[in-house]
């Protein structure tokens, strides 16, 4: 309840304009699980087809790692394989019971199996196997005592000595042939196997789905650029998917196989846990690539800026190493950091990222800024229309008249007349110098009389 009451409030902020009930919210979230499910069944029956190549390509690391690891014991200068040793070794338990029939038996039944080279491995490798039950110091002593017509076996032998390959089949746990537990397992696995292949084919789509929900109500344009981010989103996650498979997995492999080597426990691994274990921690690395798309959408939406990503750097990588010792599988460092080191790479990655994509949003700003600037000044400005200005004129004279109601108007039509037309009326002063503003009219003359 807790994350779908974030979802909804990401929502939400991603798209202000739109408020939605909570009926609505998990309407859409009906909607957009049951869009991932049918994909997902769609692409688990599509991959279940081919469920013989998908059973060999999550068993070659595991595969490779016993190669590798057998190959290494095998003398270089005889230029022989795994196979190959491993067929001598299987030849071996055969050929001496037939010497204690009738020699011809033997000789018949070697022009049967293989070639010359065949027969002289596989003699070598008995004599070695016989070695190998004596004491360490009188082993040479033995294979040296083999007669000169045997000289290319005493060779192999010596080799074989040098470099101690197993001598068992099974030595240290066979990886190759993995075995089941439960009658039902082997097909349930097959199911789990195809599901996780399908997870991966269909991701581009399930990611869309999941997007439409978190961030509704896109525009035309924003559509148009989301599918290029999911191109992008599937590139990092298949590109994490090929960096587990082809580096990180065989290492981590090869690093609990020679642990238990050195613990003296045999590697027995089942092929139910060996499947969990290998496509968990492969999509673990797929989705932790995913990395760069989350936080440049949280920066989209306006949760993440430069200036914070960069400021709260420490906490970001602190964070990163905790969630990978969560998440990962295994509890040693070096896988830990296999899975910590790039997430810190690509979250670096998105500061820069952040950083452009601020600048050139800035920039967009700052350019329409200007050409509405430009589109403003270039505007023609309207001219006085004097017509507007008398018919104003007119109605505050009218105001003027409603207000002195009961004065002497004439005195108002003086003043305005003057005002409107000072070039062709005088004042009263300039009229006569003598006129007394303080005194009516009608004593005007008797005021002139007195100065007479």
């Amino acid at each position: 309840m807790f994350f779908l009451t974030k979802m909804f409030k990401l929502r939400d902020k991603s798209n202000p304009d739109e408020e939605k009930p909570f009926l609505d919210h998990l309407e859409d979230l009906r909607v957009m699980v049951t869009r991932i499910a049918i994909t997902l069944i769609v692409a688990t029956l599509a991959c279940f087809v081919y469920k013989d190549e998908l059973m060999k390509i999550i068993r070659k690391p595991v595969e490779q790692v016993w190669v590798d690891k057998h190959e290494a014991t095998l003398p270089v200068e005889l230029g022989i394989t795994l196979d190959d040793w491993e067929r001598a070794l299987s030849l071996s338990e055969i050929t001496p019971p037939l010497n204690n029939f009738d020699s011809t038996l033997t000789e018949t039944w070697w022009k049967e199996v293989g070639d010359e080279r065949t027969r002289t491995l596989t003699e070598a490798a008995i004599v070695y196997r016989a070695a190998e039950k004596l004491k360490e110091e009188k082993r040479k002593p033995f294979i040296e005592s083999l007669p000169d017509a045997k000289e290319e076996t005493r060779k192999m032998a010596l080799e074989f000595l040098k470099s101690g390959p197993s001598t068992n089949l099974n030595a240290e746990g066979n990886l190759r042939l993995m075995s089941s537990l439960k009658p039902t397992e082997t097909f349930m696995l097959t199911m789990k196997l195809a599901f996780f292949a399908g997870l991966i084919v269909s991701f581009p789509l399930v990611l869309y789905f999941l997007l439409q929900f978190i961030v509704p109500g896109l525009k035309d344009k924003e559509r148009n650029a989301l599918w290029p981010a999911l191109t992008i989103g599937f590139g990092l996650f298949l590109g994490g998917v090929l960096f587990a498979y082809f580096y990180v997995l065989p290492n981590v492999l090869t690093f609990f196989y020679e642990w238990g080597k050195e613990m003296g426990i045999s590697n027995d691994w089942r092929i139910g846990y060996y499947i969990s274990f290998a496509t968990t921690f492969v999509l673990i690395f797929g989705v932790a690539f995913e990395l760069p798309v989350v936080v440049m959408a949280f920066v989209k939406i306006g949760l993440l800026n430069h200036s914070m990503m960069r400021e709260t750097r420490s906490y970001a990588i602190l964070a990163i190493f905790v969630i990978a010792a969560l998440i990962t599988p295994t509890p040693d460092m070096m896988t830990l950091s296999l899975l910590a080191v790039p997430m810190v790479i690509l979250y670096e990655i998105c500061i820069w990222l952040s950083y452009f994509h601020e600048k050139k949003v800035n920039k967009l700003e700052a350019e329409e800024e200007a050409k509405r600037m430009t589109r403003l000044l270039a505007e023609p400005k309207p001219e006085p229309d004097h017509h507007d200005d008398h018919h104003d004129e007119d109605h505050a004279h009218l105001d003027l008249t409603e207000e002195h109601e009961g004065e002497d108007i004439s005195d108002h039509h003086d003043h305005a007349d003057y005002m409107n037309y000072p070039g062709e009326h005088r004042s009263p002063e300039e009229e006569d110098p003598n006129f007394d503003p303080l005194l009516p009219d009608e004593d005007i003359p008797a005021a002139e009389k007195d100065r007479e």
